[in-house]
């Protein structure tokens, strides 16, 4: 391992380029690589001391030395590429999903011990300070036992998003909305509150018949295995722009929400003998020109990482709850059969 991380971006679409920012920002972090067809055609656009490979095969065909290599490629192509680079020995971090399927992120996991590496899968909404505070909240039973909790997604994908011929919307390499839009936000749920369990879902295809292969709209509710019950609500058919993402918290000795367009902010708390809290400010949402994404909180888990192979810290994002994440997505679909 070198002093400072040499990192390489694989796949320099909208999300790639974020991760490449981050890196050149990071004390600790070189970025060294850039992967992606694209560079077959246009020129690199950082300095000539970050090369430029066509495919992952000529990167580590390559006498460059790699410590990690961020995985920013089409939702399907995370589970082979990712295996590729544990075999090969480097450390991976991944986008969400960090595959399609649960059982391939099992055979990851297993891979990555059996080559003394690690995986860091991206879930960034972890780091808002809103959910920080809430993971505290609940950690120390400040508002009693769980009634319900809400969680509602309502964002605008539209033509520009779903473009002819692009990956998304295809059930091969996207997989679902539920994979590419809002499993940050499952994520933060079963994070908060654990796992769910008496699913039932409703699904619609509302204005996206022509762009994707799937659902853009749904209706969720399941009990929580910890008690309580829970909604999860969502639409990419919003008009003209993000509405909103929202959780709502009702326990025994109050009432939070945290909304805005990212769940960026502490729009309501009402709990017995406590004041709301005065938390730092959340960082903006990802921005791709025609549409938004969630909080750009990359660079927090870039100082994880770090911390993690540098320092011996614990690491925020886990395997084990990627594989949880993909279950609960799994039932929650497997629930309207």
């Amino acid at each position: 391992m070198h002093e400072t991380l040499k990192i390489a971006i694989l796949g320099y679409g909208h999300i790639g380029k974020k991760h490449a920012e981050m890196v050149t920002q990071i004390e600790g972090c070189d970025l060294i690589a850039l992967i992606d067809p694209k560079f077959a055609t246009e020129s690199a656009p950082y300095s000539p001391d970050v090369s430029t490979f066509h495919t992952l095969e000529e990167l580590l065909e390559s006498p460059l030395e790699t410590d990690i290599v961020a995985i920013c490629t089409p939702n399907g192509l995370h589970f082979s590429h990712a295996r590729l680079l544990l075999e090969n020995q480097i450390h991976i971090i991944i986008e969400k999903p960090a595959a399609l399927r649960s059982e391939q992120v099992i055979l990851l996991q297993k891979l990555a011990t059996e080559n003394k590496v690690h995986i860091f899968p991206v879930m960034q909404n972890r780091f808002s300070p809103p959910a920080v505070w809430l993971k505290s909240m609940i950690e120390a039973n400040v508002l009693g036992k769980i009634y319900m909790v809400q969680v509602s997604c309502f964002w605008n994908r539209n033509e520009h998003y779903y473009a002819k011929g692009s990956w998304r919307g295809t059930k091969d390499l996207d997989g679902g909305t539920l994979y590419t839009q809002f499993s940050h936000y499952l994520d933060i749920m079963y994070w908060l509150f654990g796992d769910i369990t008496n699913i039932r879902s409703k699904f619609a295809d509302f204005n996206h018949k022509d762009l994707t292969e799937f659902e853009d709209s749904g209706i969720i509710t399941f009990d929580f295995a910890s008690g309580g019950m829970g909604s999860f609500t969502f639409s990419t058919s919003t008009y003209l722009e993000n509405l909103e993402s929202s959780l709502t918290v009702l326990a025994e000795f109050g009432s939070i929400k945290i909304g805005g367009q990212y769940m960026n902010k502490v729009e309501k708390c009402l709990i017995r003998d406590y004041d709301a809290p005065v938390l730092p400010e959340t960082n903006g949402a990802n921005d791709y020109g025609a549409f938004k994404g969630s909080a750009q909180n990359h660079h927090q888990l870039y100082q994880n990482v770090i911390d993690f192979l540098q320092n011996g810290k614990a690491i925020q994002t886990t395997t084990d709850d990627s594989v949880k994440v993909l279950r609960i997505i799994e039932k929650i679909y497997a629930s309207t059969e």
